[in-house]
């Protein structure tokens, strides 16, 4: 639950900032010169980005937590048996092996998002969030339906 929160707080600081960014630029174009309305126009472009990131951020999130749910009423959510050291960090090891683990499985059936689901939870305890992060993105695009071809994108 602190990690919903922290993300909505960070959220809601960002889209501040985006508002008080893109009054800024308003203001810089208005001003009319035309060093302040490039100025104005660069400033105007961030907020547009960072909103841009924060929606396609928003959205993978609210798609994962839809197939954890998911995934959690059918009894099939991963379950956490990693060895952790006395400071609470997961040993390395344990880690390597359950994800070897869930590559088996999900190379045996490539089409099937829980598996894939499963995969991107190991790739984040073996550390490996770009790849965890694709993963995911791949058991959602085969939830929805779409191509493996597709599911990376």
């Amino acid at each position: 639950m602190s990690a919903k929160i922290t993300y909505v707080v960070g959220a809601v600081v960002l889209v501040f900032y985006f508002v008080l960014a893109g009054t800024r630029g308003v203001w810089l174009i208005q001003a009319g010169t035309p060093v302040t309305v490039v100025f104005g126009v660069a400033v105007l472009i961030l907020p547009f980005i960072g909103a841009w990131f924060l929606w396609q951020n928003t959205r993978f999130v609210t798609r994962a937590n839809r197939l954890a749910a998911e995934l959690d009423a059918e009894g099939g959510l991963p379950v956490d048996e990693l060895v952790r050291t006395a400071g609470g960090r997961i040993d390395r090891a344990s880690a390597d092996a359950v994800f070897e683990r869930r590559r088996v499985e999900t190379e045996d059936t490539p089409d099937d998002w829980r598996c894939w689901f499963r995969l991107a939870v190991a790739y984040r305890d073996a550390r490996d969030t770009p790849r965890a992060r694709k993963a995911m993105q791949r058991a959602i695009a085969l939830h929805d339906g779409k191509p493996a071809a597709d599911a990376t994108t």
